[in-house]
């Protein structure tokens, strides 16, 4: 089930909205966050029922075992170190196993010669989400000692279903509190309505920005995949688009989720703070997937050791944590080349600043008027660089997209990307406009907007890490500008027509 399928949007969300408000109005907060787990383990069954036990298992496995290590931590360390030893590596084996286990044959068959009869299994949705949250809940319960004594707040955290498809990745100590809440349950119309808000912000960025322009992308993807020289405007265009839908897929997702989350009185943490206008690799990872980029700081760069042990071994350090990232994105090379590439650059932007600090010159990015623009223009173009590596299938359909940005393909037909937009027709022709228009359009709008914290001011949904407290409500509730009421009203209706059959004819023949 997706956010913006019609199933989920008039039967799922309204249904759940009413019997968790409905049970919180009659003071049944328990039964109403029962309510909410339900719920949120059919949503995730709706995609794979038989999934659904592999979760639940997963879950009482892990808050069992947590309780278990979190009661030792402090009378037999070493005995709640091996049992948490013992809980990474079967959780870290399950998601070895679903999604890298047709990665490693595949490489192994390769490397000797072989031919093994092996079908990966069935990628259960989110696993990759839900593992490492019970990871980190792991590590904490050994560090503090700390456990969570409600196992159904504890389901609640895991199962969640706004941040189930994609994020983002919560920590237990900022969602199981909130839970915790006598008055999470109450109704709040002045939270309904900015969640909605938010929700159909995210949806627009999905259904009419990053649905459209994927289809420039995909084309020339498509055909470097298959060995057709792909040439320079072409190139250019399909990495470009795929920055755009990628962007307005993923962090159309997060509002979504913070929507919806905040909708039920919850507060998800920020994803997303414009990470196009980074002007250097470090500030992107500090602005893009931020759950993502605060997970493999706090559990994976300072596991490993973080800047603690030198500089040389802090690079180190950088690189292995980006590769492994890449990894965790999908189980390929060229995610491992991807975020290879990217800790490449976090490594060489770390060096260029202490050689600048040594120098006694100005922070990376601040040195003069157009320094920042710039600054932000070349981040923006070695991000998009990279994306290519993200964006293809194989190696070589990534070399063969990198070569047509060069210009160094022969024999390329131009075109490719906008071939899938255009009939030779009068239809065509104003589809191919509008498409292009929205393409045009989207570039300068992300690094133009602000994030969704800023865009909602003092009504931010939003947990920021810098100030998770929650933004004071207003005393008479939300008051929109007629501006942001214009806004909304506009990227809900367009949202929601493009989800139906008639409008879709409408839009692409008128």
């Amino acid at each position: 089930m997706l956010f913006n399928s019609h199933v989920f949007l008039f039967v799922f969300l309204p249904a759940a909205l009413l019997v968790y408000f409905g049970l919180g109005h009659r003071g049944r907060t328990r039964e109403a966050l029962f309510s909410l787990l339900a719920a949120s383990l059919v949503f995730y069954g709706w995609w794979s029922a038989g999934y659904v036990l592999l979760l639940v298992a997963s879950l009482s496995f892990d808050y069992l075992l947590g309780a278990r290590i979190a009661s030792l931590s402090s009378v037999d360390k070493r005995r709640a170190r091996w049992l948490l030893i013992a809980g990474l590596t079967i959780d870290l084996g399950l998601l070895a196993y679903f999604k890298y286990s047709g990665f490693l044959v595949e490489n192994l068959q390769a490397l000797l010669g072989t031919r093994w009869d092996y079908a990966p299994p069935r990628l259960p949705l989110a696993i990759s989400f839900y593992t490492f949250q019970q990871v980190a809940y792991l590590v904490d319960c050994y560090r503090t000692g700390h456990r969570e004594p409600s196992v159904l707040r504890y389901g609640l955290f895991v199962t969640f279903f706004p941040h189930e498809i994609a994020g983002p990745l919560v920590n237990h100590r900022e969602m199981l509190p909130q839970f915790a809440s006598p008055d999470v349950a109450r109704l709040r119309s002045e939270r309904l309505t900015v969640g909605l808000t938010c929700f159909f912000r995210g949806l627009f960025k999905k259904v009419a920005v990053a649905d459209v322009v994927a289809q420039f992308a995909n084309p020339v993807f498509a055909a470097a995949a298959q060995g057709v020289p792909v040439g320079l405007v072409d190139g250019w265009v399909g990495a470009i688009a795929f920055s755009l839908q990628l962007y307005f897929d993923f962090s159309g997702y997060s509002d979504m989720a913070i929507g919806l989350a905040w909708m039920f009185n919850i507060r998800l943490p920020l994803n997303f703070d414009t990470p196009y206008r980074s002007a250097s690799i470090v500030e992107f990872w500090r602005r893009w997937h931020i759950s993502l980029s605060r997970f493999l700081r706090d559990y994976l760069y300072v596991a490993l050791g973080g800047n603690r042990k030198g500089r040389v071994r802090r690079y180190v350090n950088l690189m292995l944590t980006m590769l492994l990232g890449g990894l965790w994105h999908g189980a390929g090379w060229n995610f491992i080349v991807w975020g290879g590439l990217h800790g490449a650059l976090l490594v060489l932007t770390h060096v260029w600043t202490s050689l600048r600090e040594r120098w006694g010159l100005a922070p990376l990015g601040q040195e003069g008027r157009w320094t920042r623009p710039l600054a932000i223009a070349a981040t923006y173009g070695a991000v998009v660089v990279a994306w290519v590596f993200f964006r293809a299938e194989t190696l070589e359909g990534a070399l063969g997209v990198l070569r047509g940005m060069a210009g160094l393909a022969d024999g390329a037909q131009p075109g490719l990307a906008f071939r899938a937009v255009w009939n030779d027709d009068l239809s065509g022709f104003f589809r191919a406009a509008t498409k292009t228009a929205v393409l045009l359009a989207a570039l300068p709008v992300v690094f133009l907007s602000g994030g969704l914290h800023r865009w909602m001011g003092p009504h931010n949904p939003a947990l920021v890490e810098d100030s998770p407290r929650a933004f004071p409500a207003s005393r008479w509730g939300w008051q929109p500008t007629p501006g942001q009421v214009l806004a909304c009203a506009a990227m809900a209706a367009v949202a929601i027509l493009r989800l139906s059959e008639v409008s879709e004819f409408i839009y692409y023949n008128f």
